[in-house]
């Protein structure tokens, strides 16, 4: 099989929409779905010849060593050139958040505060809750970047009622695509370390960067050493229904590692093991492809927001495939209890998007604080797909504007 020039554009619609998985089926066959973070791309070469060797020889079993670690440390150590990740501190998990809930019990007791960084990825609140912490929030700055004022003032806060606080980080940040710098995350480090706290860094799409964007892994930073990090291959090579991620520790964190009980470990998928390994080994070329094709894509939402929808704010994502749309200028009418963006508990610019454009997206006021009146849009798709999203969208909003 050959490397395809842009993945993004080898699956045509009709195809698309035969896919069982969420993106494609959650909503009506009428709406064009640029929200939860799959993309639409067929597997990389390497990934398929992975998986159909292991059903031909009936390799089904259960997962067994450790491969993916082995695979995440060369990979880090390619890719980011940095070789600190070592596999005798990491955790094969069956997925990032399970790797996160793993971090966030060892380090704190029911009631203790966790802080986010809204708005962030909804997940952070829903499991930190359901693990029964309490979110407190440091709001991004007005460009969406770390505060460290607001993220100093969480921990203050947080410190004052327990002994040791934890800041739960995306690394680049979901869903404004944000890059962290090497200099912001020393700043953050610093705060933690002030306050006796502790960070965990959700790092699922560190492999997404856009114009060769440097990413800077959390526990590269000098005194995070007792951090935590959570990584997958499921973001970049599109393999959320292969589940498998790893939990890495810092050096000054094992002991906490060693306290994740194995029972974390028994949802891995031997498959996703696999999987992912495969395309941390040999997925180089296809990610690449993939990389230029998204920086495409990226460039053309952003002329394309600036052509139908000039009222609305966007800053070029440096990461991900998410853009993050401010729509609080564009005075949207609401839209009714009855109707289908309703049924859906969509909100604000999502429901009318959904309603007089059907394209659906992901609902800002779900990311927490600083998401309302905002949406995010999922530009992992085929460059014709993003055009007509986005067209329908300027032409819901000139038609009541009108």
């Amino acid at each position: 099989m050959s490397i395809v020039e842009n993945p993004l554009e080898t699956l045509t619609r009709q195809q698309l929409r035969k896919r069982t998985s969420e993106k494609w089926q959650h909503y009506p066959q009428d709406v064009l779905p640029l929200w939860v973070a799959e993309m639409d791309v067929e597997p990389a070469p390497t990934v398929v010849q992975a998986l159909t060797h292991a059903l031909r020889t009936g390799d089904t079993g259960y997962p067994s060593g450790d491969p993916y670690p082995q695979a995440f440390q060369q990979f880090a150590a390619h890719q980011w050139g940095w070789d600190g990740f070592s596999a005798d501190r990491m955790r094969t998990v069956p997925d990032v958040m399970t790797g996160i809930s793993a971090a966030i019990n060892v380090l704190t007791e029911p009631g203790d505060a966790v802080i986010v960084c809204s708005p962030v990825y909804p997940p952070f609140y829903v499991f930190t809750r359901e693990l029964g912490r309490t979110v407190l929030e440091a709001p991004l700055t007005d460009n969406g970047r770390l505060d460290p004022a607001a993220i100093s003032a969480a921990f203050e806060q947080a410190r004052a009622t327990i002994r040791q606080p934890v800041l739960l980080l995306a690394n680049p940040h979901n869903p404004t695509g944000v890059a962290h710098t090497r200099y912001e995350l020393t700043t953050v480090v610093e705060i933690a370390r002030q306050f006796n706290g502790r960070i965990i860094a959700d790092e699922i799409h560190a492999p997404l960067m856009l114009d060769s964007t440097p990413f800077t892994p959390l526990l590269s930073i000098d005194g995070a050493q007792n951090a935590f990090s959570v990584f997958s291959a499921s973001k970049a090579w599109n393999l959320a229904g292969l589940k498998a991620a790893v939990l890495c520790a810092g050096p000054h964190a094992q002991a906490n590692l060693a306290r994740v009980p194995s029972t974390v470990d028994r949802g891995v998928s031997h498959l996703g093991v696999l999987a992912h390994t495969a395309a941390l080994t040999g997925g180089q070329d296809w990610l690449t492809a993939l990389l230029k094709g998204l920086t495409g894509n990226r460039n053309l939402v952003m002329e394309l927001v600036r052509e139908h929808l000039p009222g609305v704010e966007i800053q070029a994502p440096e990461a991900t495939y998410l853009a993050w749309l401010d729509c609080t200028d564009l005075d949207l009418p609401e839209q009714g209890p009855d109707t289908p963006a309703a049924q859906h508990g969509l909100t604000g610019p999502a429901a009318f998007f959904f309603n007089h454009a059907n394209v659906a997206l992901n609902d800002g006021a779900l990311f927490g604080s600083g998401g309302q009146g905002h949406v995010r849009l999922n530009f992992g798709t085929s460059p014709a797909i993003v055009r007509e999203a986005i067209e329908h969208m300027g032409a819901a909003v000139r038609e009541f504007a009108d």
